[in-house]
């Protein structure tokens, strides 16, 4: 059986250590953020309640989180901006860097960084405010180096933004990266 944790750096260290659970947890490789401390993005399950008492964000720097956050939102709203075109009710915007998706039915979405809390904030018609900081997931300690995933994570509840966009829009992030 796989072990299965997180990696997390504590602010009076720079160190990281390894959590581990034993619960085996499939990782997506096929979607690959490019970014200078070796994540990668990853569809996520819900952390467990064991897992969600001592996951943390993780230590990154303004620019590694403008890198994450940035990639994450083009991609989203180049995949929102290509549906606009094919269907007519959907409406996208992105100014100041906040992005406004309204999908007639259901309602707004607004999508915006945090950079003083190193965040991105959802606003969603269906399940309310979320605020999801970049959280780092490792195999284990019998894993390669570098090979930890990463995703923005909802601490509250452990839920990923990649799941719930596919839950609640139909934008899957596995298929924006593929192509």
């Amino acid at each position: 059986m796989a072990v299965c944790g997180i990696a997390t750096r504590s602010a009076a260290s720079s160190s990281i250590r390894q959590l581990t659970f034993s619960r085996p947890r499939a990782l997506n490789s096929r979607l690959t953020l490019r970014s200078p401390f070796s994540t990668s993005q990853r569809l996520a399950e819900p952390l467990s309640s064991n897992e969600l008492k001592t996951a943390q964000p993780a230590n990154i720097t303004d620019e590694e989180y403008h890198k994450l956050a940035d990639e994450f939102i083009e991609m989203l709203l180049l995949e929102y901006e290509k549906l606009q075109d094919k269907r007519t009710d959907i409406d996208v915007e992105y100014s100041a860097g906040v992005m406004n998706l309204t999908i007639n039915n259901i309602g707004t979405y607004v999508i915006n960084k945090q950079p003083p809390n190193k965040q991105i904030w959802l606003s969603s018609p269906s399940s309310g405010p979320k605020r999801y900081d970049w959280v780092i997931i490792s195999e284990g300690q019998d894993q390669k180096q570098d090979t930890a995933r990463g995703d923005w994570i909802y601490l509250r509840d452990g839920s990923s933004l990649s799941e719930l966009i596919r839950d609640e829009t139909g934008v899957d992030i596995e298929a924006i990266a593929k192509d």
